[in-house]
């Protein structure tokens, strides 16, 4: 199955702890990610994962199509900072991997996005295009959702 890899770095006005337990809660992602408008059946049965299902909505030609996916979370801390990995099963058939790297900087925090997107030729084309807009919005939300929780507003 093809694979295309998409990166991003970007700068957060929060503690790293603050990013990193922000990704790490499933309902975050409502919003955060711009096509999720649901979770379900969030499972934290298990040490450092976590497991759900987040509903992803399509619009095209005026029609809508909710999108149920797997979703499992995977944290790791380390001396140097901590990663929140996930895995995305679609029913599609697309695959996403992702990876944040959160490290202190400048008194916030730095966080390196990848995502690896694979699919079909037919739709690698489609969901790394849809996977891009995702995560460069992602970061503008999560920078602003961030520095209104420090500054006191949530």
């Amino acid at each position: 199955m093809p694979t295309r890899v998409l990166t991003n770095t970007f700068h957060v006005d929060a503690s790293p702890e603050e990013v990193f337990e922000h990704l790490t809660t499933p309902e975050s992602y409502i919003g955060l990610s711009p096509l999720v408008v649901a979770v379900r059946d969030v499972d934290r049965s298990e040490p450092g994962v976590v497991r759900y299902t987040s509903v992803e909505r399509f619009r095209f030609l005026g029609l809508s199509y909710d999108n149920p996916i797997a979703v499992t979370l995977l944290t790791e801390r380390t001396a140097e900072g901590s990663s929140v990995h996930g895995k995305v099963r679609s029913p599609g058939g697309v695959r996403l991997d992702y990876r944040f790297d959160l490290s202190p900087q400048d008194g916030g925090t730095r966080v390196d996005d990848r995502l690896d997107v694979s699919a079909s030729r037919f739709l690698l084309g489609f969901a790394a295009g849809q996977a891009r807009k995702v995560q460069l919005a992602r970061a503008g939300i999560l920078a602003e959702r961030l520095a209104v929780r420090s500054a006191g507003g949530i």
